[in-house]
């Protein structure tokens, strides 16, 4: 990056009020997928790498839920997904709108304190109110209903039709096409339907960076005007279908070759904010909304670990389902090149921004979501999280309390076999591990621990039912 010198130099200096904000959520991309985080990737990731020279990097950095759209609800509005009508699994690109109605939202709370809000990519948190969307009809509720000024995306993962573009509220062209879909090879998949006769799925991800871009060329007309962009890509999710360039780049197939276009989507991004004047007074987060679809099968065939060495993958409650990368980069407040194991949730977006443009977060609002702000600045080594409370695709809860981890189930709860385990007779229930002793989640304490088993039980419920995990919610 451009003046890196002049931001160490900077570092803890300067104001805190009101900084751009960009923040780019890949698709299923798993905590051992950057090189900056193992060491061992068969994806070179220069880009990312770079921008963790220049950043904080969690370690201990964790979604929600281990599937997308429950993640992206939590990500809006800091609260589990699970408190609102979707319990459990995703939905398709035909559902109805998510957030509820009156409900505050990141883009909104940013847009009350003078941001502009620009939205590109994969949206999948439903569009209008039919139980089948209308892509003939106007799409409210949708994101400009929910506090950005722009948007310009697809309505769920890049795998599910409809196969269309929409800005703002209406569609750019209807799905008169049909695609019978595709199966084969391995992650070369996306599900027949309607698509519109000039979408090009291998072209979804040029066109957002292309059109992240351009925002920020747009942006930097207003200097003075702050923007909060939010860049959902569609990848490295299945269809893994990387442009030609990109076509053996990694030594782990095709998904390995997507992640390396994601990459350059980062490399491009950051590099538009330089060109453009921007990059000093930007806080730029980099992060995925669950782990990488890498299964035992992708394992056998290649060496790369996408996961590195946590157990299970997207969809699982293991861990390899829910830690995910987080990069931050913010000139003059972030240390660069600094290493962060607080324990976080993406849920905490809302929280931070509050904090850093001095919003006074109400208590029913951001019910999940804790304030990073401190952690970003240096300025505590103390927990900011309590505890962490996670959801597989099948509905299998999850609690994290300090190095103790609890599974309400046994199996991954996912997409890794057997997704369930009946209990035998006289067996454990659960699952219970150590994470300190046992990161990879082998040895199951639920036995030997009971007084564990009962004190997170316990606090999960208690969070269930009270409707928060925050202390600023006790005030509801």
């Amino acid at each position: 990056m451009a003046g890196t010198a002049m931001a160490t130099a900077a570092w803890g200096a300067g104001s805190a009020t009101r900084p751009n904000i960009v923040y780019i959520l890949a698709d299923d991309l798993g905590w051992g997928d950057l090189r900056c985080y193992n060491a061992n990737s068969g994806v070179p990731t220069p880009n990312a790498d770079r921008l963790a020279s220049q950043a904080m990097r969690f370690t201990d950095m964790h979604s929600p839920s281990s599937v997308c759209t429950p993640t992206r609800y939590g990500i809006m509005t800091g609260r589990y997904c699970w408190r609102s009508r979707l319990k459990n699994g995703v939905l398709n690109g035909y559902s109805p709108n998510l957030i509820e109605e009156g409900r505050l939202t990141v883009p909104e709370l940013l847009k009350s304190r003078g941001y502009y809000t620009a939205g590109l990519g994969k949206w999948h948190l439903g569009l209008g109110t039919q139980e089948k969307t209308d892509f003939a009809q106007p799409l409210r509720p949708g994101p400009v209903t929910h506090g950005f000024d722009y948007y310009y995306g697809i309505p769920a993962s890049l795998d599910m039709d409809p196969y269309v573009y929409f800005e703002n509220d209406r569609t750019v062209e209807q799905p008169t096409g049909n695609t019978p879909g595709m199966k084969e090879p391995r992650g070369v998949y996306w599900r027949p339907g309607g698509i519109a006769p000039s979408f090009s799925i291998p072209g979804v991800l040029p066109t957002l960076t292309e059109r992240a871009i351009g925002v920020l060329q747009d942006r930097a007309k207003k200097p003075n005007d702050p923007f909060f962009l939010y860049l959902a890509l569609t990848a490295p999710h299945t269809p893994w279908v990387p442009e030609d360039k990109f076509r053996g780049k990694s030594t782990a197939g095709l998904y390995g070759d997507f992640v390396a276009a994601v990459d350059d989507t980062l490399g491009r991004v950051m590099k538009a904010l330089d060109d453009n004047g921007l990059a000093e007074n930007t806080l730029v987060i980099f992060t995925s909304d669950n782990g990488a679809d890498w299964k035992v099968e992708d394992k056998a065939q290649y060496p790369h670990r996408a996961n590195a060495n946590w157990r299970g993958e997207k969809a699982d409650i293991w861990d390899g389902g829910h830690r995910i990368p987080f990069l931050a980069r913010w000139p003059g407040q972030v240390h660069p090149g600094s290493v962060s194991g607080q324990l976080g949730c993406l849920t905490d977006l809302m929280a931070t921004v509050a904090a850093i443009t001095g919003y006074n977060l109400p208590a029913s609002a951001g019910e999940d979501s804790f304030n990073l702000l401190p952690v970003l600045q240096g300025k505590t080594k103390k927990p900011v999280r309590d505890s962490i409370v996670h959801h597989s695709i099948d509905g299998v809860f999850s609690i994290r309390q300090g190095d103790w981890k609890l599974e309400l189930g046994l199996g991954s709860g996912g997409f890794t076999k057997p997704a369930k385990i009946e209990p035998e007779p006289g067996g454990p229930l659960g699952q219970l591990y150590n994470l300190a002793q046992d990161p990879r989640e082998q040895n199951n304490l639920w036995q030997q621990r009971p007084e564990v088993v009962k004190r997170l039980t316990a606090l999960l419920e208690a969070q269930k039912a009270q409707g928060f995990s925050t202390n600023r919610a006790k005030h509801l």
